[in-house]
């Protein structure tokens, strides 16, 4: 029996394998969390503080994680995302 070989998402033409287009994924998650963004699979707006602190969490754990490894554009896009999200998230606190 002949094992298949691994298929990447780019090999099946699927964005993939790009740390700033993870960042993103993850930034959309927080989005929806915060009721920004619509949740794809109801068509609504919700709000979970936690979620979303959650997704925040996740991002600074992954920023320094990758510190001293990361392109100065992928450092700077995730201080931005980091920076967005920390904001709107004292904004629903208060």
């Amino acid at each position: 029996m002949t094992e298949e070989p691994q298929r990447t998402a780019s090999d099946l033409g699927l964005p993939g394998g790009s740390f700033q287009l993870l960042v993103q994924k993850m930034a959309y998650q927080a989005l929806m969390s915060l009721g920004v963004m619509d949740n794809p699979l109801t068509g609504k707006g919700e709000t979970d503080l936690v979620k979303a602190k959650m997704v925040l969490d996740d991002l600074e754990m992954l920023r320094e994680k990758t510190r001293g490894n990361l392109e100065e554009d992928e450092r700077e896009h995730l201080e931005v995302v980091l920076t967005n999200l920390r904001e709107r998230i004292d904004k629903l606190e208060s």
